[in-house]
C-alpha cells in the first residue's frame, strides 16, 4: 500500500508536469497567435486590446480613518476589521468620518 507521504510527492510531481505542459502549450498558441496577426496585419486595438474603450476607475475619497495608523476606508465595500473592532468595542461610526 502507498503512504501518504508518496501520494503527496507524486501529487506535486504531477503538478509540476501539468504546469510545465500548461506553459508549453500556451507558448505554442501564442506563437500561433502571433504568426496569423503578422499574416492577416491584425493589431491589438484590432481586437479591443489596450486601453481604447476600457473603462477607467476612478479614486473615491476616504470617508474613515483610522486614527491608530491612518488606515482609510471610502465607505464602499465591506467594512474594514479596524472599524469592526472598534464599533464593536462601542464606538461610533462618525467618530472616525473624515472632515
Amino acid at each position: 500500500m502507498t503512504s501518504y507521504k508518496e501520494l503527496v510527492a507524486q501529487a506535486e510531481k504531477l503538478m509540476r508536469q501539468a504546469e510545465a505542459a500548461r506553459k508549453a502549450e500556451i507558448a505554442t498558441v501564442v506563437a500561433e497567435i502571433k504568426a496569423k496577426m503578422a499574416e492577416y496585419g491584425i493589431t491589438i486595438a484590432d481586437l479591443g486590446g489596450g486601453t481604447k474603450g476600457a473603462k477607467s476607475r476612478k479614486t473615491v475619497a476616504a470617508k474613515y480613518r483610522n486614527p491608530a495608523n491612518n488606515d482609510t476606508w471610502s465607505g464602499r465595500g465591506r467594512v474594514p476589521r479596524w472599524l469592526v473592532a472598534l464599533e464593536g468595542a462601542g464606538r461610533k461610526r462618525e467618530e472616525f468620518a473624515v472632515k
